[in-house]
């Protein structure tokens, strides 16, 4: 946006203040400044499906869940320290994150249309992936079904997601055709609310951030699903040109003739100056190694730690498949020398997706293959894996080919045959070796609204983390966008109470007793009650055990490295404490 009189800058701030309001007085927020950069000439709001107030609130949510994680969630804190303690940090870190997500996310949906409601369909952190150990996967996260509305449609919309689970042959198809047959309009979600949290947890300067994808209907899936998917991002420049070139670009395609295509699209260009980004390490050469060598061998850079991008911040490999994305396509450097960047290699299921939406927005073409959650084998073999049929005569035969051509034992034939059917019973698009965004959704012609919140400074956009300008009052940056159309929104904002209380306010009420707080002494709203369910959901969902509208904590299901013993016996008295002296706002539950 151009030069602003003070008028106008008044009233920018006061309208967004007044837009945003539900978020700002959750968490005890006085709006100082805001700066709107947009990549074009319209607002953001005037491309998207969601009104402004609801846009607006979703970007104040994700600079919210920035600041709160970063000022609260002990940044740094897992420096230098064992692998236990840098666990907990991880999983503070993740409790504050998705507590303050969630939060924003129930008071702005005070404000929605009354037919209206948003559920969490995609997130990361429930299940632990292959080389997780319990207490390292299953984090705290907004999970599958969660469901934000006005409070007699949420709770509709929740016995039909319940059903959803529960109800063998119950079908998506189903679901969703009756929500719609009832004039329900149900927007889906895809959630990572702390982004690089082994980066966060060990004070890395660059990467951990929030990532919300909020879409015009749910995604496609019945139930929580999480593994790992492969993935091509490339300009779509280079999809054309392979395309002129009667040569179909996809994850599958040999990357000799990727780089063939990129040339044809950007003629000159030098194979040294095509920067091919993919996670690096040790760990990930039995996985990516013989794409590495594809890459090699063809003469490019297969981009490095450190390696500086554009923005001058040295780019990290370790984690982080999200945020490459951004910078996907090409720019000249000081010589005028053409250079171009793309990414390659695999990503978790929620990265993927929320990558892949963001194609008509970033210009670029995304290109998926689900991976089995073990992930044991070179990304080729995965890819051909999950379509296999378990329930053929020769499934084992087939796999013992493809896996190497020898007989495998009957245990581990078992296991990928249960990978598969998970995939299938929670409606993941098994039978097409390569899938786009649109796979996910049960309409084609869908929409999405991406939020960002940066926590720490971003290499790919050079977006700048969370920056403290004075004692009580920080600078948080965020980007909106959606088809066609994107913006960086900065927020000036500042704390309207004392640092720790403003601790209390950005901190969960469980953590909250857990950290000391007499919960027989604090006064009791019956908002507490709300609050401690959704709490619950976020911090141990596997040990809940719902039963129509009661939800019975089962405390034996919870290892005790994800939440230590101590912990468990605090909030069960706790919560037998609530359902003792306010048994009507805490009928739902039963402490078992």
């Amino acid at each position: 946006m151009g030069a602003m009189t003070s008028t106008a800058k008044r009233n920018l701030i006061a309208q967004w203040a007044f837009d945003t309001r539900p978020v700002l007085l959750r968490f005890h927020l006085w709006l100082e400044d805001v700066e709107v950069e947009r990549a074009q000439a319209e607002p953001v709001s005037a491309h998207t499906f969601a009104p402004r107030g609801i846009a607006r609130c979703l970007a104040m949510t994700s600079a919210a869940t920035a600041l709160g994680t970063r000022l609260f969630g002990d940044y740094g804190g897992g420096r230098g320290k064992d692998k236990s303690t840098v666990n907990q940090v991880k999983k503070a870190a993740d409790a504050v994150s998705a507590y303050v997500m969630s939060e924003g996310l129930w008071h702005l949906t005070r404000t929605l249309p009354e037919n209206h409601a948003l559920m969490v369909s995609l997130g990361e952190g429930l299940m632990p992936k292959v080389g997780e150990t319990p207490e390292m996967g299953a984090n705290p996260m907004l999970g599958f079904g969660r469901v934000y509305a006005r409070p007699e449609l949420a709770k509709t919309v929740d016995r039909r997601v319940r059903r959803l689970l529960n109800e063998t042959g119950h079908t998506f198809e189903q679901f969703h055709e009756w929500l719609k047959s009832r004039g329900i309009t149900l927007w889906g979600a895809a959630v990572d609310t702390l982004e690089n949290t082994s980066r966060f947890a060990d004070g890395q300067p660059t990467g951990p951030m929030a990532v919300f994808h909020l879409f015009d209907s749910p995604l496609r899936l019945s139930r929580p699903y999480e593994s790992y998917m492969g993935c091509l991002t490339v300009p779509t420049r280079v999809a054309e040109a392979a395309e002129n070139a009667s040569v179909l670009l996809d994850y599958r395609t040999p990357r000799k003739q990727v780089v063939e295509a990129i040339e044809g699209a950007y003629p000159g260009v030098r194979r040294e100056n095509i920067h091919v980004w993919t996670l690096r390490g040790k760990s990930r050469v039995h996985r990516l190694g013989r794409l590495w060598d594809e890459w090699d061998k063809a003469g490019v850079h297969l981009v490095e730690d450190g390696w500086k991008a554009p923005s001058g911040l040295g780019v990290f490999t370790d984690s982080g498949t999200y945020a490459p994305t951004f910078l996907v396509g090409s720019w000249k450097d000081g010589t005028g020398a053409t250079h171009v960047f793309l990414c390659d290699g695999y990503a978790a299921t929620a990265e993927a997706m929320q990558a892949a939406s963001l194609g008509d927005v970033l210009d670029v073409q995304s290109t998926m293959s689900l991976f089995s959650p073990t992930f044991e084998l070179p990304v080729d073999v995965e890819a051909r894996l999950m379509q296999l049929d378990p329930a053929a005569k020769d499934f084992a035969e087939r796999l013992g080919t493809l896996i190497g051509g020898t007989p495998l034992e009957v245990g581990r034939v078992r296991a990928y045959a249960e990978a598969i059917r998970d995939a299938g019973a929670s409606n993941m698009p098994l039978g097409k070796p390569v899938l786009r965004a649109d796979d996910f959704l049960p309409e084609k012609n869908w929409s999405v609204l991406a939020c960002m919140g940066y926590m720490c400074d971003d290499p790919y956009t050079g977006a700048p983390g969370v920056t403290r300008i004075a004692d009580d009052t920080y600078r948080v940056t965020t980007r909106l966008a959606t088809r066609m159309a994107s913006s960086r929104v900065t927020f000036t904002l500042r704390l309207m109470e004392t640092f720790e209380t403003t601790r209390q306010v950005f901190s969960p009420l469980l953590v909250r007793f857990l950290s000391g707080v007499d919960h027989t002494t604090r006064p009791v709203k019956i908002s507490d009650s709300g609050r401690i369910r959704n709490e619950l959901q976020t911090m141990i969902p596997q040990a809940l055990e719902h039963d129509g509208d009661r939800i019975r904590v089962r405390f034996e299901r919870i290892n005790d490295m994800v939440l230590p013993r101590d912990k468990q016996e605090k909030i069960r008295r706790v919560l037998e404490w609530y359902k003792v002296n306010h048994p009507i706002w805490f009928e739902w539950l039963e402490p078992v």
